[in-house]
């Protein structure tokens, strides 16, 4: 691990509150953002800044363990500025962003340059809904601030592609840190691969971006799902944010998409737990899932219920994760059969899968 890996905790290893550094070029935002995260008594408001040049030299005074940092601001944009402090004194940032098709390219390359978590920017007529969704972002940016900054050190390892018995399914969740983790990992599975479900916890629109951005990396093709959308060898599908779960559902031997409505689970949609129960119920013992990096408990009991359906089950471990929050309830739960580091989940994967010789479930490509 490099040194920016160890500066993780010092929010945790401080007493009291975790310091915030608010960078917007919005004035009615900077308020905005800092009444609502001055309601977590969690959370310390220490500093706001309107450009890079005076959030870096109140990061210099004021030694924030946590920023969160629009992208569109004058003079030097936000992704420039983020670039610039990660290479020399990292900190943990939330970018908080509005979306149009271009922030959405340019969130990914945040993601991919360092940044923790995305959220998307409150509407500040958010009338009654304001609450809840500043509650939301004051969990995040608490998370965040204890987040790993850094992968392990060199090249992940070449994927040996043993055979794949037809009708496998992988299956992945994550949340904060997820979007490196799975930036990491998926190019690492051959073109061939069993179809592969994704649920990262992500604002509606941004799934999109990072579908696109994916399927530039990986052998395998990439996009984000659509209901209906059939499981197939060589796919990944990407659940999209906003409002909706993503569901399998098996008829006649295919097993697709659905995307359905219904309430956050473990605060949040889509939830890893209604993808994994619903794997367990369509295709239990031809599944391997793996719960990633994310605070909270999303994916702890739907990975449960695929190993007690038979299927194979991981979850990272605390070495590797950004935050240890998903995969620890999942130890703690028994729902996980191997803990593992990021970079052995794509092969322990592809190994159960050729381990299999069940009959197919899957409609083919043909």
């Amino acid at each position: 691990m490099t040194a920016a890996a160890d500066r993780p905790m010092a929010a945790q290893a401080r007493e009291g509150r975790t310091r915030v550094l608010i960078v917007d070029d919005s004035a009615m935002v900077r308020q905005a953002l800092a009444l609502g995260l001055a309601t977590d008594p969690r959370l310390e408001v220490v500093g706001t800044a309107s450009g890079a040049e005076a959030a870096r030299a109140q990061m210099a005074a004021l030694k924030p363990d946590v920023v969160t940092l629009d992208l569109e601001m004058p003079q030097m944009d936000g992704l420039t500025f983020l670039r610039s402090y990660m290479e020399s004194a990292p900190v943990p940032t939330v970018v908080i962003s509005s979306l149009t098709r271009t922030s959405g390219e340019t969130v990914m390359r945040a993601m991919e340059a360092g940044a923790v978590d995305i959220i998307s920017k409150p509407s500040l007529g958010a009338g009654q809904g304001l609450p809840a969704i500043m509650r939301d972002v004051c969990a995040r940016v608490w998370a965040a601030a204890r987040a790993r900054l850094a992968l392990p050190d060199g090249v992940a390892p070449a994927l040996v592609a043993p055979g794949a018995s037809e009708g496998w399914i992988h299956a992945l969740g994550a949340s904060t840190g997820g979007v490196q983790a799975l930036s990491r990992i998926l190019p690492l599975f051959p073109a061939r691969s069993p179809g592969l479900l994704v649920v990262q916890h992500m604002p509606e629109g941004f799934t999109a971006a990072f579908a696109r951005r994916l399927d530039a990396l990986c052998r395998m093709r990439v996009r984000e799902a659509a209901d209906g959308d059939l499981v197939l060898p060589g796919l990944v599908l990407i659940a999209p944010g906003g409002l909706r779960h993503m569901e399998i559902e098996r008829a006649g031997g295919v097993c697709r998409v659905r995307l359905v409505a219904g309430a956050p689970v473990s605060y949040s949609r889509p939830s890893v737990d209604r993808m994994f129960l619903s794997l367990a119920a369509a295709a239990g013992p031809r599944v391997s899932a793996a719960l990633l990096t994310g605070m909270g408990r999303d994916g702890a009991a739907g990975l449960l219920a695929i190993r007690r359906a038979g299927g194979r089950t991981f979850a990272q471990d605390e070495g590797s994760s950004a935050v240890y929050g998903m995969p620890l309830a999942a130890r703690d739960l028994r729902a996980a059969e191997e803990i593992l580091t990021l970079d052995d989940i794509p092969a322990r994967m592809m190994l159960a899968a050729a381990a299999d010789t069940r009959a197919p479930c899957l409609a083919s490509n043909d």
